[in-house]
């Protein structure tokens, strides 16, 4: 009975197309399923970014001194003062992608008073310190029925940093920085790696030798120095990032790709294609690359892991995106010293995103790599 189950699962499988086959059995394996789901949610939260935010101005830089380290879930009372420089309201679109600038200044407060045209207030200097009280005049006047104009409540879910910003939208911005990091850097990694793998593992002879000896020498450096070097040598910024990244990841996927190109370019189908005038580009593009393209989505799913990595250790060590950018790795940096504090969240909340980030990654390679049943080492899992 047991034979019979197992030769009828066999054969749906052998019925499905090869996309439908690696799905399901993908599908197979629950971690690896919600590490997909993970990942998924994560790139809705960086499309969205600002929209989502709490703190929608540029960078998430919207600075409140008063307010430095609080703890999560802190509520204030806060005056909502327009700001004397007209300021325009961005569209939708824009306001995801840039953010939108603050339109109004907002002052924590411990207390109001409302008379005529006028707010007194007790404005918050700190838990130690006497609230001073200040008159601001109001146009149009408040009503005191309604104050939700010039009165609001702010809340700071994940508290604030040493600048009194909020720490759930820097995490959000940090979110789509490292997540694009990692696409940019694999993009990069792929496009040279698929070209100088290709043509190494096909072509062999004196091209394969000494493309396989600059694979090698760079094999041989490890990523982080090689990727500092070339930051070094482009420039601090977000794009130096994407480039010294995606220029540090090409070797791993050159690698497999001359492997597995040269285990295929012998076989009977290739000779058949030679045997028919085919072009060496057309059999590389159509017919060797499109059998290795398991393997690939493999590798590129352990390298956007990696990449993210490699961002994180570069802006702690400051040479990745630079302030006010937020980025995980340059948010731990500004409070890691406050790890043996009670206010340790501010650089474990951070550290745990990468971390969580990462090993949805992984899950999702390893879910991967048993959909397309590769049991090789190369891809260094």
């Amino acid at each position: 009975m047991q034979s019979y189950y197992i030769s009828q699962t066999e054969r749906t499988l052998a019925d499905l197309t090869p996309t439908q086959r690696t799905w399901k059995v993908f599908k197979r394996n629950k971690f690896a399923v919600a590490g997909l789901l993970f990942i998924v949610f994560c790139v809705i939260v960086a499309i969205l970014g600002y929209v989502i935010m709490p703190d929608s101005t540029p960078q998430a830089n919207n600075q409140t001194i008063q307010l430095s380290i609080k703890k999560p879930g802190s509520t204030f009372i806060m005056l909502r003062l327009k700001k004397a420089e007209h300021i325009d309201t961005v569209s939708l679109f824009t306001k995801m992608l840039y953010g939108q600038p603050a339109l109004y200044q907002d002052l924590p407060i411990t207390g109001y008073k409302i008379a005529g045209n006028k707010i007194t207030v007790d404005e918050y200097i700190g838990d130690e310190d006497k609230p001073e009280t200040k008159t601001y005049v109001c146009s149009p006047p408040p009503i005191a029925q309604d104050t939700s104009t010039y009165i609001i409540h702010k809340t700071f879910w994940l508290g604030t940093d040493i600048y009194g910003r909020d720490m759930l939208s820097r995490l959000i911005l940090g979110a789509r920085i490292s997540l694009s990091v990692g696409l940019m850097a694999v993009i990069i990694s792929l496009v040279i790696g698929i070209t100088v793998g290709a043509v190494a593992g096909y072509f062999g002879g004196w091209i394969d030798a000494a493309l396989s000896w600059l694979m090698n020498i760079l094999w041989a450096l490890p990523a982080l120095l090689l990727v500092i070097a070339i930051s070094f040598a482009l420039g601090k910024g977000l794009w130096q990032i994407f480039i010294a990244v995606g220029l540090s990841m090409w070797v791993d996927v050159a690698r497999l790709v001359r492997g597995q190109v040269i285990s295929l370019k012998q076989t009977e189908y290739i000779e058949a294609a030679r045997s028919l005038g085919y072009t060496n580009f057309r059999i590389i593009r159509r017919h060797i690359l499109p059998n290795i393209a398991g393997p690939i989505l493999v590798m590129a799913s352990s390298n956007f892991a990696s990449a993210i990595l490699l961002e994180a250790g570069l802006s702690f060590l400051g040479f990745g995106a630079q302030p006010p950018m937020p980025t995980w790795g340059s948010m731990i940096k500004e409070h890691y010293g406050y790890i043996i504090m009670d206010s340790a969240y501010l650089s474990i909340t951070p550290g745990l995103a990468i971390m969580l980030i990462v090993y949805a990654f992984n899950l999702v390679t390893v879910g991967l790599r048993d959909a397309f049943d590769i049991k090789s080492a190369s891809t260094r899992l």
